[in-house]
């Protein structure tokens, strides 16, 4: 690619953003549908979030925003149907809100508009104090007094921390994931239609983002 065209791709794309996420649920450790198996018991429970360590959507910089979700998976990761309620940071302005929804809703495409499309019913956005501290793996995420985990990964013979990499299931192509336990997993789950969640010892997987579209 020229400089020419290359600068001309940097001008149509309307938002890039890097950062980390997230995913605990009720399957077993490591989760099914990372590899695009069936989850434990046939549906999960989960919740998902991305920090968005810095970007811009639409012109928009929403650098130090998340956002969550609580979901139910009621089969197969991939065959979609999956049934969620929307968290939004709520540091964010009404400008940053609406960007930070656009992308995660798929509307402005690139990678992250095929995990939307899993999505077959959003009940609720709300926005919600968010608290996401967790790097390559271990850390603590928090999401009003709907989602608390704590996380800690699976660490190799070596000492160092075990990494997933080229999975069926991943918006990350390039990058390691983190997989390990969640010690602490609750999440409120009536709003979807499921019985809340008190679960520990059950899957978490984190790794780092970059999206653009």
């Amino acid at each position: 690619m020229t400089a020419t065209a290359e600068a001309t791709a940097v001008q149509t794309q309307t938002y890039t953003i890097q950062g980390r996420l997230l995913e605990v649920c009720s399957c077993a450790a490591i989760c099914p549908c990372w590899i695009g198996e069936d989850p434990d018991g046939g549906s999960c429970d989960s919740s998902l979030a991305w920090y968005v360590d810095s970007g811009t959507v639409r012109g928009v910089d929403v650098s130090d925003r998340c956002v969550a979700l609580t979901v139910f998976i009621p089969g197969n990761v991939l065959a979609g149907n999956w049934k969620a309620v929307v968290y939004v940071d709520d540091r964010c302005t009404q400008e940053q809100q609406d960007a930070l929804l656009a992308v995660f809703t798929g509307a402005l495409g690139g990678p992250i508009a095929d995990l939307a499309a899993l999505i077959g019913e959003v009940v609720a956005v709300e926005r919600a104090a968010i608290s996401f501290t967790v790097e390559q793996g271990e850390g603590t995420l928090k999401v009003g007094d709907s989602i608390e985990a704590h996380l800690a990964p699976f660490q190799g013979a070596t000492g160092k921390t075990t990494t997933l990499s080229e999975t069926v299931f991943s918006t990350v192509p390039g990058s390691p994931a983190y997989p390990g336990k969640a010690s602490v997993y609750r999440q409120k789950s009536s709003k979807i239609g499921r019985p809340d969640v008190d679960i520990s010892g059950r899957n978490a997987v984190q790794a780092m983002f970059t999206f653009s579209g």
